[in-house]
Parts: C-alpha cells; sequence; structure tokens
C-alpha cells in the first residue's frame, strides 16, 4: 500500500500521501495556497485535501524558514563581496591601533584569499578584513545573489508561481557554489554565511532570529480559524480540490491574525479611480451645459405652422 510518494513537477517536488494524490497532481487538481505573514504576502504553495494539517504545517514553516535563509545569506555575501570575510569574534569592532596594541592577528586572512586575487576595501563598521574579490568574482556574487532571490521571490506569487522547498533548497545550492567559486578554500568557521551553510547559525537576539518560526510554534490560520494539526485540510475547506485559500502563518501565541478585508488593496484602488474618474466626468458635463441650442431655427416648434401659413420669412424692421 502506498504511503507516501515524491513526486517531481516543473515547479518542484510535493509529497502525496496516496495514487489519488499523484493523479490528482498529474491533472492540476490541487489546493493552492496563498501563504501570508500578516498582510504580507509570502508564496503560493500547491497541496491536497487529504493532507494533515500536521504535515502541511511542517512543510509551509521549511519553506517559510528557507526562504528566510537565502535572505540572510544574500545580505552577508553582498557585505562579502565588497569587504572580504568576517573577522575573527575578537577583533570585530576594534581599530587598527587597538589590534595592533592587543597583538591581534587573523589567521583566517591569508588561507581564505579570494581567486584572481583581492582588491582592498575597509569596512568601517570593522566586522569584515577589507580585502575584497576582484570585480569580476564580484559580479559572480553578484549575479547569483540575483538568481536565488529571484527563485523564491513574492514577485513569483503575482506570476501564480508556487514555491516549493527543492526551490529553496536550489538556491541555496546556488549561493553555495558561488561562494566556493570565489573561495576554493572555503570561508572561516566564525563566517556567517558558513555558519549558515552548515545551519549553525546562532540568531539569539537578533532582528532575523525573530522572523524565524519554529515548526514547534508555528500556527496557520483560515477564515478567522486556526488550522488544528490533528485534523486534515479537507475538514475545513471541503472536498474540493480546484480551491485557493489565504492561509496565515505566525506565531502560537500571538492570537488569531487580522482577517483578510471584503476586498483587496489593489481593488480599492481601482474603484476610488473609478469614482474619482466618474465624478470628474459628471463635473465636466455641468460645465459644459449649454441650452443655446433652444435659440436655432431646428428647436422651434411653430416653424413647420408658420411654414404652411406662409408666415415664416416676415421681418419687422423695415429693409
Amino acid at each position: 500500500m502506498l504511503t507516501s510518494v515524491s513526486l517531481e513537477t516543473n515547479t518542484g517536488s510535493i509529497v502525496c500521501t496516496s495514487l489519488q494524490d499523484v493523479e490528482k497532481q498529474r491533472t492540476g487538481e490541487m489546493v493552492r495556497l496563498h501563504v501570508k505573514h500578516g498582510d504580507e504576502s509570502q508564496f503560493l504553495f500547491d497541496t491536497t485535501v487529504s493532507v494533515s494539517v500536521e504535515e502541511l504545517t511542517k512543510q509551509v514553516t521549511s519553506i517559510y524558514n528557507g526562504r528566510l535563509k537565502v535572505s540572510r545569506i544574500c545580505s552577508e555575501m553582498e557585505e562579502l563581496s565588497e569587504h572580504g570575510i568576517t573577522l575573527p569574534p575578537n577583533m570585530q569592532g576594534l581599530t587598527d591601533e587597538q589590534i595592533e596594541e592587543l597583538k591581534l592577528k587573523d589567521e583566517w586572512e591569508t588561507k581564505c584569499t579570494p581567486s584572481g586575487g583581492s582588491v582592498f576595501k575597509k569596512d568601517e563598521l570593522g566586522r569584515r578584513n577589507g580585502h575584497a574579490p576582484d570585480e569580476n568574482m564580484k559580479k559572480v556574487l553578484q549575479k547569483t545573489m540575483e538568481e536565488a532571490r529571484a527563485l523564491i521571490a513574492k514577485k513569483q506569487a503575482e506570476a501564480n508561481v508556487c514555491v516549493t522547498m527543492d526551490m529553496v533548497k536550489d538556491a541555496l545550492d546556488q549561493l553555495r557554489g558561488a561562494v566556493m567559486i570565489v573561495y576554493p578554500m572555503g570561508l572561516p568557521p566564525h563566517d556567517p554565511i558558513r555558519m549558515e551553510f552548515e545551519n549553525n547559525e546562532d540568531l539569539s537576539g537578533t532582528q532575523a532570529g525573530q522572523a524565524v518560526i519554529e515548526e514547534a510554534n508555528t500556527q496557520l490560520w483560515w477564515a478567522g480559524k486556526e488550522l488544528l494539526r490533528k485534523q486534515k485540510l479537507v475538514d475545513y475547506v471541503g472536498k474540493n480540490e480546484k480551491t485557493k485559500i489565504i492561509v496565515k502563518i505566525q506565531k502560537r501565541g500571538n492570537g488569531a491574525p487580522a482577517r483578510e478585508p471584503v476586498i483587496s488593496e489593489e481593488e480599492q484602488k481601482k474603484m476610488m479611480m473609478y469614482y474619482h474618474r466618474r465624478q470628474e466626468e459628471l463635473k465636466k458635463l455641468e460645465e459644459d451645459e449649454d441650452i443655446s441650442y433652444m435659440n436655432a431655427d431646428w428647436a422651434d416648434s411653430s416653424s413647420l405652422k408658420r411654414q404652411f401659413q406662409g408666415v415664416n420669412d416676415i421681418k419687422w424692421r423695415p429693409r
């Protein structure tokens, strides 16, 4: 008996729990989730009504946190391309005089050099050693960052493209490959990028850490109701596979999220533009109202009568 199948699709793989789910995926009969955090759109995700909320929560949380990881790595790679590798923790934030006075030395500076040599660009924050990659290697990092960000971007939802965990992993692999090309000897063990790739990142006390939602503390909400993990999705949305719903992800204990407005912000803007345009048209019609045509011959209701009586061309003034 089939219990779990990973089905490859154009946008990644989806875990199906039955042969029926496999067939539904092939025919495009899937429930589409528009995942939001607060009022902010995150990504689209396809699943089936037969999936358990427990499994669905794990999948959505993995993608949500995976996208955050990609963003964090890209942010650090921007600094890497500008100022080189990270200094050891005991040297960060110190001035050159303080480093010299304390007789501190970065042993990783000579071990982790970029391909093609380096260009010195001092890091004013004192986090990195200033030995940045040359222009060609910098372009490799920047191009890869753009591609990785585009793969898991929020704009994918606007383009009606679903994001899967495979796409997140693909973005991470692209970033890892670019770093290996530029730094073939690797990065120092204390560098945030290496720690992210090895899943050893320490986000405690940071804004980035607050954005991460642990799977055990994740709640999914739909239509003002929490999706309880012991239930299945079919218990909430019914058996119609061709359904699109807005699901909100948040940390446990934050209460119910705000419900979706009756009309979207985009629709509201269009309505306001329409009513404003209509108001301007009515105002213009009022300004253009002209009854001077009533003095024209063709508007005279007695004109035909005078023509029959032969008095149509009588002039009361002398010629």
